[in-house]
């Protein structure tokens, strides 16, 4: 019986032609980080198969809440968000599929109420600029307009970017990437890897089901799990998981917050989205759910009562935990670590903001076509020095 898991019908669609080299490549990972990668690589010509573990988008992917924006502080996010905005903005007329996904551009507004984060915004603007990010600052009063129930008493000011947005239903981007995959001919085939093992000049993948497949090339887009993987290969990478919660409303039919609002030295986080739920974060929370999900609850409100009050009696009855799997620097790990092995993990929190533009440029290397200039700033070697340069915008 054949294991492999075509999603859709080849029916559906044009398949990939045939890989001239007749290159195999595994995807280790079914989020959308993976499942980007397995696309450009279909549309490239190479035979791409997808190992899941659990599920598509059952990891990080199943709960992240759909941001797209391009406001970061180092160049090589920035760049990367930039392209990734664009791929997503022509995303529903290049490809026709079943799960509808559509960017909603809101705009983000990056809210500071101390000196020190406003000096850090017009830093950041001074690199986004250079990488084409239309992002401005703004006065209390300005982000009020935007915002009208802000209190300007808290707030010293703000940086905005009217191009960033997000999807209402990220899941359906996750399905959709996984049935374009399905449409040009990879498979998606769930089950686990257990080992990863060099064989002379190809790749074996030990699976969980107690079989094996061999390929040409493996890339490894875990999440955390990337680093247990290449470990005993004698890649050591510096990814921790890191836990985030979010918080939903029911549906509320009145509009109450249009752009995504975070107020960076709060640490809150807020958006009442297309379908009518309010969505807010904690993102200083820490600890056990069951324990202190009272604690965040507080934390949020007192922040919306003198920052936000439109937002005061939303209840939030559901919270969705996920993580992050961070770097050091904050900027991820894609990179070729040997011969026809591949790490796309570490994207501290935005690797569904960056997801195209990785497959892309994997692709391209594929091809043996010149890579982006970023691409030194997300190599696995720029952690055997001291770390030179830090994200600031990750939240």
């Amino acid at each position: 019986m054949n294991r492999m898991l075509n999603i859709l019908s080849g029916e559906m669609g044009r398949k990939a032609s045939s890989d001239p080299t007749g290159r195999r490549c595994s995807v280790i990972g079914g989020g959308v980080v993976g499942l980007s990668v397995a696309l450009h690589l279909l549309e490239s010509g190479v035979d791409a198969t997808v190992f899941e573990r659990a599920g598509v988008g059952a990891g990080a992917s199943g709960v992240q809440p759909g941001g797209v924006r391009q406001q970061w502080g180092t160049r090589a996010n920035c760049l990367m968000a930039r392209e990734s905005s664009a791929f997503y903005s022509d995303f529903p007329s290049r490809y026709e599929t079943v799960a509808r996904a559509r960017l909603e551009r809101c705009g983000y507004v990056f809210l500071a109420t101390e000196d020190r984060s406003l000096t850090q915004f017009q830093k950041n603007l001074v690199v986004q600029h250079e990488a084409g990010v239309p992002s401005q600052l703004l006065e209390p009063d300005e982000a009020a307009a935007l915002i009208p129930s802000l209190n300007t008493d808290l707030v010293v000011g703000a940086a905005y970017c009217a191009e960033d947005g997000y999807f209402d239903r990220p899941q359906a981007v996750v399905e959709a990437f996984a049935e374009i995959v399905a449409r040009q001919g990879g498979r998606i085939e769930i089950t686990g890897v257990r080992r990863i093992s060099r064989n002379g000049s190809s790749w074996t993948l030990n699976l969980e089901d107690g079989t094996s497949y061999n390929t040409d090339a493996v890339v490894v887009a875990a999440g955390s799990d990337s680093v247990s993987l290449l470990s005993p290969l004698g890649h050591d990478l510096p990814i921790v998981q890191e836990a985030r919660y979010l918080f939903y409303s029911e549906h509320i039919q009145e509009r109450l917050i249009e752009p995504l609002a975070i107020a960076v030295d709060l640490g809150f986080a807020a958006k009442h989205l297309a379908d009518g739920r309010v969505l807010a974060s904690d993102l200083h929370a820490a600890g056990e759910p069951d324990i202190d999900q009272g604690h965040w609850r507080r934390r949020i409100r007192d922040v919306v009562v003198d920052l936000l009050p439109v937002l005061e009696y939303v209840p939030l009855p559901i919270i969705a935990p996920g993580y992050y799997d961070m770097t050091p620097d904050g900027r991820p790990i894609v990179d070729m670590l040997d011969d026809g092995l591949w790490v796309a993990a570490g994207f501290s929190g935005h690797g569904f903001m960056v997801a195209p533009v990785v497959g892309a440029m994997i692709a391209k290397a594929f091809r043996g076509e010149e890579c982006p200039p970023w691409t030194e700033s997300v190599s696995a070697s720029r952690f055997a020095a001291p770390i030179s340069e830090t994200e600031a915008q990750v939240i």
